[in-house]
């Protein structure tokens, strides 16, 4: 009988929402992981570290100086995630970091530098690509069963209660759907068509009229040629953004759509419902009837879960990070230039490296 491997340890800096979310994913992936400790001046991360059997610190220097944990998970505000995330690195710590990786691109590429400096691994929480119909669509692509892809269209549509901007930093700019929400569409569309290389937007707040936009609308140029927009809105009630169709929180009801589209010369995708559209007969005349002839599988859509065990492989050496720094960088990059774009209202050229 083969011999268990023990989990790996892993400490969360940061117990405030995300840290507790990534706490209880961390227990929903035993035995593959373990939390060891939990770092934040909040007397109340104590009773939460000691109720989970792990260690509590006052700080991240106050952890490292104390403790020994296989990796780090940096859940603390994006302004603190380059020198933390330094430190860490420097530290020989495998590090993943609570998206998004940084508050400018520029911030992120000195996290990207210092994990290939250090040949220490940075993941960034990006977890949709962990996805299983994200995982299915990139192969497809990747098999060319869409021939090369032309046309990207992502919908973040639904309606925000008005309490959710009883935090007064949601009303303020960098509260708004494009950093808060877009953020994992951008990074999927990356994923699976390529680099984005110009983006033209504009942004509108006229509803609710707080200082932070309420809409966006986006247009992107790839690097093989294809185009893609964007549109994003939290003041309509509708079915199609990732959140209403994943169903990978059940706080949200599903609605059975999708919220990304890709075609190509071969047929079109749709995600996250995995479905795979192509003439039923040979031909490429639109009298031709369409089907879906494949549909990716419904499998485990806990995907904090799935990053978690994922994080685990990266720690061991056994798998290369699916979103590493330079990854969470690039994302960086498109959603600097279309925030860029709305404010000059001219097409921003994107150059990723």
């Amino acid at each position: 009988m083969p011999r268990q491997r023990p989990p790996v340890r892993i400490a969360v800096i940061g117990a405030g929402l995300a840290g507790q979310q990534h706490i209880k994913a961390i227990a929903r992936a035993a035995p593959a992981a373990k939390l060891s400790a939990v770092a934040d001046t909040d007397s109340a991360a104590r009773a939460l570290a000691e109720n989970a059997g792990a260690e509590w610190y006052p700080s991240l220097d106050a952890l490292l100086d104390n403790a020994k944990p296989d990796g780090i998970l940096l859940a603390t505000p994006n302004e603190l995630h380059p020198e933390q995330a330094r430190k860490t690195l420097a530290a020989g710590l495998p590090t993943l970091i609570e998206k998004p990786v940084a508050t400018t691109a520029r911030a992120a590429a000195s996290i990207a530098r210092a994990s290939e400096e250090s040949g220490t691994a940075a993941l960034v929480g990006h977890y949709r690509r962990h996805h299983p119909a994200v995982a299915a669509a990139r192969e497809k692509i990747q098999s060319g069963a869409l021939g090369e892809i032309v046309s990207v269209h992502a919908f973040f549509w639904l309606k925000k209660p008005d309490d959710y901007f009883k935090q007064k930093w949601r009303a303020r700019p960098g509260g708004g759907p494009v950093f808060i929400n877009l953020s994992h569409d951008i990074d999927i569309v990356r994923h699976l068509c390529g680099e984005v290389v110009a983006a033209h937007a504009f942004e509108a707040n006229h509803v609710r009229g707080n200082a932070v936009e309420e809409s966006a609308a986006i247009s992107l140029r790839f690097a093989g040629g294809a185009l893609g927009t964007v549109t994003a809105s939290d003041v309509i009630p509708a079915p199609w953004s990732w959140e209403l169709t994943a169903r990978e929180n059940p706080v949200y009801p599903p609605t059975g759509q999708s919220a990304i589209y890709i075609g190509g010369t071969r047929g079109s995708l749709e995600l996250p419902r995995g479905r795979l559209w192509r003439y039923a007969r040979r031909g490429d005349g639109w009298w031709h009837p369409l089907s879906a002839d494949w549909r990716a599988e419904r499998r485990d859509n806990d995907l904090l879960r799935r990053q978690i065990c994922h994080f685990a492989d990266v720690i061991r050496g056994e798998s290369a990070p699916l979103v590493s720094a330079r990854e969470g960088m690039r994302t960086l990059q498109v959603l600097e230039a279309i925030k860029k774009s709305a404010r000059t209202g001219r097409v921003v050229k994107i150059d990723p490296k």
